[in-house]
């Protein structure tokens, strides 16, 4: 390897020029191993033409060795050179002790382009050569999961487990833990989790871990796990929801309202924080705080469909009546209109004494809210105070519908 020094210097350098006449000079004096090396090294460093000239050489050299035509061909796939890649394959015997990874390799490729039963073949056939092979094994539960088969991917994997931890640097209890999450196992996902994080405590396993233990109603665990990971890594910004979501369900508000600001001080263009934030505010009774924190989230998405129902809703229920108009000028200049927010205009409207305005918004609301008892009910009796008895006559008949134990719309309507 210490002959291949002078190849990385010259390669971080981006000297190309320098780097083929090192190749030519070295592939007519170097050992063939140390070449074999450079092939290898070439790629890591992304030349991979480079490296396919390296690999040509040696097949010169060593035309029955098999070994360096599946080096190749993965080069060429890299390259999107599909048809070299299985041209050279095929040139494989099955006798050869090579073919089961040239096998695998061409399982590799239709995985990749989306053909997972040819794929799922070449991997049966190659296990059927080599029944006790992991990486075959492994190769086929990675496709299992793949393709949203998770229990079987599962039991692939644990079949596997107990032979060794890890597979090509891939942590099995963590993989193990993965393929349940994606099922939605979340249950049998944690184990493995607290297997994977006995070996190393990442951030993105602290915050899957937490994830599966939120789904599980094992709040405590979830919000501890969570506290770790903010711990490690304070930019983490998803793990700041997730533990004011975990101490909202502990009923934990408080806490929970000062992990959704500490991450608003951490990524201030994430709206779902502020809708969040909004939330517990009015849990909290902090009515003044909500409204701020709503009106941030319609500031970053004037389209923030939620944002804008419970902020309407909470100018609605405190009565602030020409704060509600003006929310909706201001989103009718952004071009956004909608009519959930009808019936909030209507009664706001009605409070206002602007009845032309609040009749137009009635009829509006109306039309999407034809079984909403309570907006009804509340139409009935502006249509009576504005003397529109036909009309009324109309609702309540349709209230009598929705409501036939309730008395009152037949006395109103004789």
């Amino acid at each position: 390897m210490e002959n291949l020094t002078p190849f990385i210097q010259t390669m971080e350098e981006g000297n190309m020029e320098k780097l083929v006449t090192m190749i030519d000079n070295f592939l007519l004096n170097g050992d063939p191993d140390e070449q074999y090396q450079l092939a290898d090294l070439l790629t890591q460093f992304g030349f991979i033409q480079e490296a396919i000239t390296v690999l040509e050489h040696l097949q010169f050299l060593f035309p029955e060795e098999n070994q360096l035509k599946i080096d190749q061909a993965q080069l060429y796939l890299e390259m999107d050179k599909e048809d070299e890649a299985l041209e050279m394959l095929t040139t494989i015997e099955k006798t050869s002790d090579a073919y089961p990874q040239a096998l695998l390799t061409l399982a590799d490729y239709y995985q990749m382009i989306g053909l997972y039963e040819v794929a799922e073949q070449k991997i049966n056939e190659a296990i059927t050569l080599l029944p006790k092979e992991p990486l075959l094994m492994y190769a086929k539960g990675e496709l299992l999961f793949e393709t949203g088969r998770y229990l079987e991917a599962a039991r692939v994997m644990e079949d596997l487990l107990p032979h060794q931890d890890s597979i090509q640097a891939v942590d099995l209890s963590l993989k193990l833990a993965e393929i349940y999450s994606a099922g939605a196992a979340y249950e049998e996902a944690i184990p493995y989790y607290t297997e994977a994080l006995k070996k190393e405590v990442a951030p993105d396993v602290l915050f899957h871990a937490a994830y599966a233990s939120f789904q599980v109603q094992h709040f405590e665990t979830a919000a501890k796990q969570l506290e770790d990971l903010l711990q490690i890594d304070p930019d983490y910004f998803s793990g700041y929801m997730l533990l004011a979501e975990t101490y909202a369900m502990l009923e934990k508000n408080e806490d929970a309202l000062k992990a959704i600001t500490d991450g608003i001080v951490r990524d201030e263009y994430e709206k779902e924080y502020y809708l969040f934030a909004g939330k517990i505010s009015l849990k909290l009774g902090k009515v003044k705080e909500a409204e701020t924190f709503l009106r941030e989230a319609i500031a970053l998405d004037p389209e923030y469909m939620d944002a804008i129902f419970i902020l309407s809703s909470l100018f609605s229920t405190e009565e602030k009546d020409e704060e509600l108009v003006e929310l909706y000028e201001t989103l009718k200049q952004e071009h956004f209109e909608w009519s959930a927010m009808y019936p909030f205009l209507a009664a706001a409207y009605e409070r206002l004494e602007s009845y032309e305005k609040a009749y137009e918004f009635y009829q509006l609301a109306y039309t999407e809210h034809k079984e909403d008892v309570p907006f009804l009910e509340k139409y009935v009796y502006f249509l009576l105070e504005e003397g529109k008895r036909a009309e009324a006559k109309d609702i309540v008949l349709i209230l009598q519908k929705l409501q036939p134990e309730n008395s009152e719309w037949f006395e109103m309507f004789e």
